[in-house]
């Protein structure tokens, strides 16, 4: 597991390679990033990916510059569905699918923010499997009915994406999209996402939900590894 280069269309960028243990192919992830960027929770995702079977690469979003920038531009090019980090996204895709190491097929897996460039990358048929976790709602959901297949999860305590689950359920439903839509009940935003501290602030956890919670983490990491073994091929045993 380590930082490597890769080409992007605004030139070389950086992201986290896990490879898993053995001689492959294997299918291929992409992990986009909540808005904390590169964190070590991030890359314990990547690397359990990996433990699972898929050759899985990170973008870097945030090594283009100074960080407050970014921030904005990332955030930007979720809003437009274009910019540099759409492009570093779908290059990560690319640098996979290239890789003799991988068979070919890639999927993509996004937390939050991240969730809302997977949302986005969804239907434009470059990627076989998606996994938004509380994603963030792409200004039109319709685009959705023509997505790869997907995973999603979402809390229904999470006031920031009140009603999500439904809407992007009817919108997969809408285009006969092969789909695994889970809202769980008793938790909010960031609930697979364990940072390893407290919540930035009490006032977070209980008045915007932010909160980790493995029971439903787990039940997720178990529909995604599943519905990834069916719809990208992976041929490895799912360790969870």
């Amino acid at each position: 597991m380590s930082m490597i280069d890769y080409a992007a269309p605004a030139g070389p960028t950086r992201g986290y390679l896990s490879v898993p243990e053995g001689a492959g192919p294997w299918p291929g992830v992409v992990v986009v990033q909540d808005i904390l960027g590169m964190t070590s929770d991030i890359k314990r995702i990547s690397d359990r990916f990996a433990a699972n079977g898929y050759l899985t690469l990170t973008p870097a979003l945030y090594e283009r510059g100074p960080k407050v920038g970014c921030v904005v531009s990332t955030m930007k090019s979720l809003v437009t569905g274009k910019g540099t980090a759409v492009d570093d996204l779908i290059a990560a895709r690319d640098h996979l699918a290239e890789d003799p190491r991988c068979t070919g097929k890639v999927g993509v897996v996004g937390f939050c923010m991240g969730g809302g460039f997977t949302l986005l990358l969804a239907p434009r048929g470059i990627f076989d499997a998606a996994a938004p976790n509380y994603g963030v709602l792409p200004g039109s959901l319709s685009a959705l009915s023509s997505s790869c297949p997907m995973v999603a999860s979402y809390g229904a305590k999470d006031r920031l994406l009140p009603g999500a689950a439904a809407k992007v359920e009817a919108a997969l439903a809408a285009g006969d999209v092969p789909h695994d839509v889970k809202d769980y009940p008793d938790v909010g935003h960031s609930f697979m996402n364990d940072w390893g501290f407290p919540t930035p602030a009490p006032v977070l956890e209980r008045v915007v939900g932010f909160n980790y919670s493995e029971p439903e983490a787990e039940d997720a990491w178990r529909r995604i590894l599943a519905f990834f073994g069916e719809h990208l091929g992976d041929e490895g045993v799912s360790k969870a």
